[in-house]
């Protein structure tokens, strides 16, 4: 991510659904750009539990007990609540609100074209049977982003459509009550190494792969982990060429080993043989190892005291809140809707 072109009154919002633990695809996607913004900008950070039970409603037990397990994750990265907002989204009614009146503003085949929806809605095998949560998160997600007024909303590639269609809706509400009540935002996407693959080879690490390493990850978890990772099928001797690209132990190292020059040099070797997987997944875990061990000793440090993370939650709470009723209050003022 570019801080250049982040200023100081620059307002972010993001988050993550509470539907389990945080793991090293977050951490690189996002978590330790949050850490960096926070000295540089105001950030509200959202427990996304509401937008989970869009396709977990049979499980919300999960979602609520991952609620302070997110948050759990965000502290032990280092996110200090005193810079930046975390907040439960259900406990801020005034979403609800503001998403009704988007709904308004956009049309259910609007909805349906989304590409991030679209491809989503395929993930799941619903076809044509869509919760109607799912299908209209767009304009909640829209709700979240404006009850903030933020400028910037850190997002991958593949959530670019979801923000574009926020500022339709900007756009839109905006035009027709003829004044600039809400912001647009703008989606900024890092950049080298934003998307880890899953040990296991596929494009993105996910939960529901099951192809994760925790951010609370025992040392032995992790080395199991790297253990399994996916490299190269053909390699199949010491001696052998072996192939970089794909190989999911070189990815990991361009992406977590603090010296490149190293890196490209073991590249170089494992591609002209004589260099073996287990010689570099060693190196790898080593990495992950160094890296993981203060974060999963600080998370310990937290979960001691539950109740003390609530509370830190329930005060970012009716701070996030405070924020939204004020944008809501505009927002129903510039549609007439002040009767007293």
């Amino acid at each position: 991510m570019n801080l250049d072109s982040i200023t100081a009154k620059d307002i972010i919002l993001t988050g993550d659904r509470t539907t389990g633990q945080l793991h090293l695809g977050h951490y690189v996607g996002s978590l330790r750009n949050r850490v960096i913004l926070q000295d540089h900008c105001r950030q509200f950070l959202l427990l996304a539990d509401a937008q989970a039970l869009t396709d977990n409603m049979g499980n919300y037990l999960k979602v609520r007990d991952n609620v302070l397990q997110v948050a759990l994750d965000y502290l032990a990265v280092g996110i200090d609540p005193e810079k930046s907002t975390i907040f439960i989204q259900s406990l801020v009614p005034e979403l609800t609100e503001l998403s009704s009146y988007y709904l308004n503003l956009v049309t259910v085949a609007r909805l349906e074209r989304n590409p991030t929806i679209k491809d989503e809605i395929k993930q799941r095998g619903y076809e044509r049977d869509i919760p109607a949560g799912f299908l209209t998160y767009p304009a909640a997600q829209a709700a979240d982003i404006t009850a903030f007024k933020a400028s910037i909303v850190p997002v991958g590639e593949d959530q670019i459509p979801m923000i574009e269609q926020t500022n339709e809706i900007v756009r839109r509400f905006n035009g027709s009550v003829d004044r600039a009540v809400l912001v647009e935002a703008r989606a900024v996407v890092p950049e080298h190494g934003s998307r880890l693959p899953g040990i296991d080879g596929k494009a993105k690490m996910s939960k529901s792969l099951g192809n994760t390493i925790t951010l609370s990850a025992t040392p032995d978890e992790i080395r199991q982990a790297v253990k399994m990772m996916y490299t190269d099928p053909n390699h199949l001797r010491v001696a052998d060429p072996g192939q970089v690209e794909g190989n999911v132990v070189f990815t990991y190292l361009d992406v977590f080993h603090s010296d490149p020059a190293q890196v490209a040099e073991w590249k170089d070797h494992y591609r002209r043989g004589g260099l073996g997987d287990t010689v570099i997944k060693k190196q790898l875990e080593e990495c992950l190892q160094a890296l993981l061990e203060p974060t999963r000793t600080r998370r310990e440090q937290y979960a001691r005291d539950p109740a003390a993370v609530m509370e830190m939650l329930k005060t970012g709470t009716q701070r996030a809140r405070a924020v939204a009723a004020a944008t809501l209050s505009e927002v129903k003022a510039a549609m007439g809707l002040n009767y007293y």
